[in-house]
């Protein structure tokens, strides 16, 4: 009976340093199921209409309410120590309210998240979109932009801000000025014409185009909405 006590507190020791310290300090016991469980992984096998449809099936759940919360279990944790493989890369907002796994009741590892604010394509954020559809090899790009955006809003009304935060306003002005004049809301209208702006800048990146033309990746365009949660194709 000593001997079975004795191993059961040595079990909730070693769970409990486990979650404490990290799986890496528990010793070289665990190293081979970590590196079992990471070579279980490898680049996306869905196909770009596959990963779309996913996205967009995992909003339909969030608007109904029928969330699933996938891949975010402890076993999913140890998966992702040695690689990650997501299949989808979204360019959105830093906005709090348009969080990509939440809205698409996605989990770790399954979305290479890219924000800024209004969602541009500057050149550091196409070194990061790139990195992913190059290197991780995700199959869709998505350049999501939501309603009442704030830096959209800031580029409409195109007056002085404090310190830097008027930079992104210079990235949005030309989807504005596309737009300028046109009938309905005038922020409303740049926030669309902004996401399919942004679409043309990364576009403009070789990687990228090389790979949309291969047919191994899909670009797509698309809007959040506030008010429903729905997202929306605009490409």
């Amino acid at each position: 009976m000593e001997h079975s006590n004795s191993g059961i507190a040595r079990r909730r020791v070693l769970a409990l340093g486990g979650r404490l310290l990290g799986l890496a300090t528990l010793g070289p016991a665990l190293w081979p199921i970590k590196s079992a469980a990471a070579a279980t992984l490898g680049p996306s096998s869905l196909s770009p209409e596959e990963a779309l449809k996913r996205l967009l099936d995992g909003n339909q759940r969030f608007t109904g309410h029928h969330l699933e919360h996938p891949d975010q279990s402890e076993e999913r944790v140890l998966e992702l120590t040695q690689a990650q493989h997501p299949f989808a890369t979204v360019l959105s907002c830093a906005d709090s309210r348009v969080t990509a796994e939440i809205i698409f009741d996605q989990g770790l590892g399954d979305i290479f998240d890219v924000r800024v604010a209004g969602n541009i394509a500057t050149p550091e954020v196409l070194g990061s979109i790139e990195y992913a559809v190059e290197l991780l090899e995700t199959p869709l790009l998505m350049v999501l932009g939501h309603e009442r955006c704030g830096a959209v809003t800031a580029a409409v009304e195109n007056k002085p801000l404090p310190g830097d935060i008027g930079t992104f306003v210079q990235a949005i002005l030309p989807a504005v000025e596309q737009v300028k004049g046109q009938p309905g809301d005038a922020v409303d209208n740049a926030v669309t014409a902004n996401v399919r702006y942004q679409v043309e800048q990364v576009l403009r990146s070789s990687l990228v185009r090389d790979r949309q033309t291969s047919g191994q990746l899909q670009v797509v365009g698309a809007r959040y909405d506030l008010d429903t949660g729905t997202v929306t194709l605009v490409t």
